[in-house]
């Protein structure tokens, strides 16, 4: 069972991840045990509670994941007010055959498939294959209400504080 914890409860994560379209940061071992992040395209599929992402069948992720299939992951917004969503679960790994999901993650992100990255990336030669996501732990933060001057333009002074000095929003007192 999927632990939910923080600002949202389940339809608020469900809403969130179904609207983001910024990719999912997730983190894994790599076989020899150091952890390795990347970010990939996903979608979240809110009935089973999984995110589906796709990579290339010859992806070094794929490796990892399959000597190890413990993930972190992470769902955020790049501009303020910042929000997201971030957990962990267990990764699995299957064909992409006729590369559906690829095609309907191509369409979120890029607006289609005419493209030179999308034709390269559905030529016919390369392989395909979809990473399910089974969160076991998902927590979410909304900064909107302690942001509030940024996001409404109101913070004129442009001054948001170095990273760990105490006086930026984002990471709290340093």
């Amino acid at each position: 069972m999927v632990r939910y914890t923080g600002a949202w409860d389940r339809d608020g994560v469900d809403t969130f991840l179904t609207d983001a379209v910024v990719p999912v940061r997730l983190a894994c071992h790599t076989p020899t045990g150091p952890l390795w992040m990347l970010s990939l395209w996903f979608r979240w599929d809110a009935t089973e509670g999984a995110i589906w992402c796709a990579t290339g069948r010859d992806a070094d992720v794929v490796d990892y994941l399959t000597a190890d299939d413990e993930v972190a992951f992470e769902v955020s917004t790049n501009e303020p007010p910042y929000r997201g969503v971030r957990g962990n679960g267990v990764a699995s790994i299957d064909e992409d055959e006729d590369k559906q999901l690829l095609r309907w993650l191509l369409n979120r992100y890029l607006g289609g498939t005419d493209s030179s990255l999308a034709r390269r990336l559905l030529d016919p030669d390369r392989e395909e294959v979809r990473i399910r996501i089974d969160p076991r732990r998902v927590h979410s933060w909304d900064y909107s209400g302690r942001m509030k001057d940024v996001e409404d333009g109101e913070n004129d002074e442009g001054d948001r504080g170095e990273p760990g000095d105490g006086t930026d929003d984002a990471g709290g007192a340093g």
